[in-house]
């Protein structure tokens, strides 16, 4: 990629005029990317905004793929493709946390993987948005609480997520409008 390049990314891209709505974007995204043709996924819903570091607004799209599916990666947006076990991302083997400030000045912390696959003997450094799409994904399906500490309120996840989400953004536009 011309932007982060090296760095672990689930399929996704910015939406073009062609595109409905999140959905097809993802849908487009990940048949340009990994080679994911669209009526092999059953979407299941879009999860909570997230705000990347460039301050693009991000709209995870969750769907199921068959286990049997094979990526096929465009090299010219990929160079390698793997599988984590969604239950890795509340119970991690090798976790850190990393601070991060954003380019409008937010400071925070982000959560960092590093995921060892044995069977391609590598090694993969799981952070920022990524990880954190992963992590509250997998707090959502497995309803257990992590081996490391989030920023949600695990009995309301979904609305502690929403205000966290209102918070990064309200922060984000008072920034802006301070600078200007």
């Amino acid at each position: 990629l011309r932007r982060s390049p090296g760095q672990v990314c689930f399929p996704g891209g910015k939406s073009e005029a062609t595109d409905k709505d999140e959905i097809d974007t993802a849908l487009r995204e990940a048949k340009e990317e990994v080679g994911l043709q669209p009526e092999k996924v059953e979407v299941i819903c879009r999860l909570v905004p997230g705000i990347d570091k460039m301050n693009h607004l991000v709209t995870p799209v969750v769907a199921f793929i068959e286990d049997t599916f094979q990526a096929t990666p465009n090299p010219e947006e990929v160079s390698d493709v793997f599988v984590v076990p969604l239950e890795y991302f509340v119970k991690p083997v090798n976790y850190k946390t990393l601070p991060y400030e954003t380019s409008s000045g937010y400071l925070g912390w982000v959560h960092c993987f590093t995921y060892d696959d044995h069977e391609h003997k590598m090694s993969y450094r799981i952070w920022g948005l990524t990880a954190h799409f992963a992590v509250f994904l997998a707090l959502v399906i497995f309803r257990k609480r992590p081996t490391f500490e989030v920023n949600y309120d695990l009995d309301n996840l979904i609305s502690s997520s929403e205000n966290n989400f209102m918070n990064l953004y309200s922060s984000l536009h008072e920034r802006k409008k301070s600078n200007l």
